[in-house]
């Protein structure tokens, strides 16, 4: 090659980053983030009734299933290596301040108490909020005390402690409150610990923005507001600075664990959360809209959805996310096993 043909490298003659991208073995070796199973947390959803798995349509793959079908859902999530679950609960009935939700033989009690009878090492993180158990579909007490329907902030965090002990009671291994209300990990930390459970960690939703990309939960869940939207208490998907702020707070209320969810489109937050903080165990949830897009574009044939689940997996870990709440999570599991 000619100097002239010679692609510049000034000042660098001997400098040749594709070296390294010669070989497959080689570029395994120096791969600076992998990808494992024990990454992932697996949501579920839990529904009243028997012996029934429902699919959930927009998230391929996805069932709300009965009770009687967790015991062989968790031996097939063990078998992959995925460490933990996150409960969600679908009830009978709903009402106003969302009664099953505090029920100690509410559905995700009874759910916490079904995996454990299994024996199953599994962890059992479980959601505590109000969304799928009130009639309004809202997180929390709603009221109008501003002239408009609107969630009670200091209610909610009543009925959330009574929320989270319950759980604690029926052996929830992590509590994950995801309310956005202000002061709820105080609330929650003096609640679990008056009532004896010190030990149970707080995973805090700490940044949760009020995003476009939560539509195929709220079927999942059966979530939807029955009115308004939750812009009064998630956060603006313009603010980043922000979220710095939401989880400097839920430091000090004594959060163990953060997250920030989605994730995609808030790698930067996840990146920015972890340098701040990077003592804290991070987590980040790539949320139903983000796994149902891949979905419907690979069932198009317009992507390849193994590269591409695997590829956004790895930029949340990049990011910085020390585990992935994630749908893609069992298929992920095979994947990586091949």
């Amino acid at each position: 090659m000619t100097e002239s043909a010679n692609p510049s490298f000034t000042g660098f003659p001997n400098v040749r980053m594709r070296r390294l991208r010669t070989h497959t073995k080689l570029r395994d070796m120096v791969r600076e983030t992998e990808l494992n199973p024990r990454d992932f947390v697996l949501p579920l959803f839990v529904r009243h009734g028997e012996n029934k798995r429902v699919p959930i349509e927009s998230m391929p793959g996805h069932d709300q299933m009965t009770i009687d079908h967790l015991a062989a859902e968790v031996e097939k999530i063990e078998l992959l290596g995925i460490p933990a679950v996150l409960l969600f609960g679908i009830p009978e009935t709903k009402d106003a301040i969302g009664s099953d939700a505090c029920d100690d033989n509410g559905i995700i009690q009874r759910a916490i108490r079904a995996i454990k009878e299994t024996g199953s090492n599994l962890l059992i993180m479980t959601d505590v909020c109000f969304c799928e158990y009130t009639d309004h579909g809202h997180c929390g007490i709603v009221n109008d005390k501003h002239g408009q329907p609107d969630v009670d902030n200091d209610a909610t965090l009543e009925i959330l402690v009574q929320e989270a002990v319950s759980h604690a009671k029926a052996g929830t291994d992590v509590i994950a409150p995801s309310g956005m209300m202000d002061g709820m990990i105080a609330a929650l930390r003096a609640g679990l610990d008056d009532a004896g459970f010190e030990n149970i960690p707080l995973l805090s939703y700490a940044v949760k923005y009020a995003s476009a990309f939560y539509g195929p939960f709220r079927d999942a869940a059966e979530s939807a507001p029955q009115f308004g939207d939750r812009r009064t208490y998630q956060m603006d998907p313009a603010n980043g600075r922000e979220a710095l702020r939401e989880v400097e707070l839920d430091v000090s209320e004594g959060a163990d664990m953060l997250m920030v969810k989605p994730a995609l489109s808030y790698l930067d937050v996840i990146s920015n959360v972890k340098r701040a903080y990077p003592e804290i165990p991070l987590a980040a949830y790539n949320v139903s809209g983000e796994f149902s897009v891949v979905k419907a574009a690979a069932a198009n044939g317009w992507i390849d959805e193994k590269r591409t689940a695997l590829e956004i997996l790895t930029s949340i870990k990049r990011a910085g996310a020390d585990m992935i709440i994630t749908y893609h999570a069992k298929e992920a599991a095979d994947w990586l096993a091949e």
